[in-house]
C-alpha cells in the first residue's frame, strides 16, 4: 500500500492536486464548480465556520483532524481555492521523528532534556518543513505531570499528554463581533495555570504576548516562519513591533534571545524529506544577538 496524502488541493474543478511525502501530482479528475461547492459546504457543516461575499477567506478544522482553508472569488480570479491539509498519524512522537530520519537520536534526547527542565523552544522553517509535527512531537515528549496549553487560529496540534487543554481562535459572526485572535487566547492561556504555553504559529502581534509570557517564567514553545535559526530571532522581534506598543528591536532582540533555550530549523529537501536542519542556542553578547550551534545536519 502506497504512503497516504497529506494534502489535497483545488485551483480549479479539473485542476485537482494531492502531494504524497511532499511530491505533488495532478489527479485526472475533473470536477463541476458545484460539486467544489458543494464539497466545501459539506466539510464546512461541522465547523461551525463560514465562507460567503463578506468573509471570502475561511480556515477550519474538520472533525478528523485535518485543516481546511477556502478563499473564493472576488479574491481568487474565478474558481474557488480549496486546500485540505491532513495530519497522517505516522509521527506522533520524538522517536518516530528518529525513526523517520528527521533528527538523530542524540538531538531528540537533547531536545527531551530541554522540555523536561523547563526551557523554551522555537520551531523554525518553512511552509511544509515539518514545523506542527515536531512542535505536537515535542509537546508529547513534556514530562506527564505538566499541564499543556495550546493555542492555535485552527487545531493542527495532536498532543498526546495528560494534562492538556486545546483553544482555537473564532472568527467573526455575521454581524462582525465576537471573533478570538491568537493574542486574546494567548492572555487567557496565561491565566489557565500551564507549566508549558505552545503557540501552534506565531505571525502577527501575539509575538509580544509570548515574549512577556517568556519573559514572566512560563515556559512556551512555538514555530515561526523563517529562513533559518538564526532569522527567526529576527523575524519573531519584527513581529512584536506589530503590537504598536513602544517595543523596539533594542528590547525584543535581546529578550528574545534571553528568553529562548534553543532554535530548531527544519527543512523539506528537494526529494520531500522532511528533516532537522541545524539546532542552535541563542546568545546575547554585548549589544548584538548571537547563536550556538548544537546540531547541523549533513548536507
Amino acid at each position: 500500500m502506497g504512503a497516504p496524502s497529506e494534502e489535497l488541493w483545488i485551483n480549479a474543478p479539473d485542476r485537482v492536486f494531492v502531494a504524497t511525502d511532499g511530491v505533488p501530482r495532478r489527479l485526472p479528475l475533473a470536477l463541476s464548480e458545484q460539486d467544489v461547492r458543494d464539497l466545501v459546504e459539506r466539510m464546512l457543516n461541522a465547523t461551525g465556520r463560514r465562507v460567503d461575499l463578506s468573509q471570502p477567506f475561511v480556515d477550519a478544522s474538520l472533525p478528523d483532524g485535518s485543516r481546511l482553508h477556502v478563499t473564493i472569488p472576488d479574491i481568487t480570479r474565478r474558481h474557488w481555492a480549496v486546500n485540505v491539509r491532513k495530519f497522517v498519524p505516522r509521527v506522533r512522537g520524538l522517536d518516530g521523528l528518529v525513526a523517520a530520519d528527521a533528527l538523530p537520536l542524540a538531538v531528540a534526547d537533547w531536545l527531551t532534556e530541554r522540555m523536561a527542565d523547563g526551557s523554551s523552544v522555537l520551531i523554525s522553517g518553512a511552509t511544509h518543513a515539518g514545523k506542527t509535527t515536531l512542535l505536537g512531537a515535542l509537546a508529547s515528549a513534556s514530562p506527564p505531570e505538566h499541564r499543556i496549553v495550546t493555542v492555535e487560529e485552527t487545531f493542527e496540534l495532536a498532543v498526546d499528554a495528560p494534562d492538556v487543554v486545546a483553544m482555537q481562535g473564532r472568527q467573526p459572526s455575521l454581524e462582525g463581533s465576537g471573533a478570538v485572535d491568537l493574542r486574546r487566547l494567548v492572555k487567557e492561556a496565561l491565566r489557565m495555570r500551564p507549566d508549558r504555553l505552545i503557540v501552534g504559529e506565531v505571525r502577527d502581534a501575539e509575538a509580544l504576548d509570548l515574549l512577556l509570557a517568556l519573559n514572566t517564567g512560563v515556559p512556551a514553545a512555538a514555530t515561526i516562519h523563517a529562513n533559518s535559526a538564526a532569522d527567526a530571532v529576527e523575524r519573531l522581534a519584527a513581529l512584536t513591533l506589530l503590537a504598536g506598543r513602544n517595543v523596539d528591536r533594542t528590547f525584543a532582540r535581546p529578550a528574545i534571545a534571553r528568553s529562548l533555550s534553543a532554535i530548531v530549523h527544519c527543512e523539506r529537501t528537494a526529494s520531500g524529506h522532511r528533516r532537522v536542519r541545524e539546532v542552535v542556542v541563542p546568545r546575547v553578547v554585548g549589544a548584538d544577538v548571537t547563536v550556538d550551534s548544537v546540531y547541523e545536519a549533513p548536507a
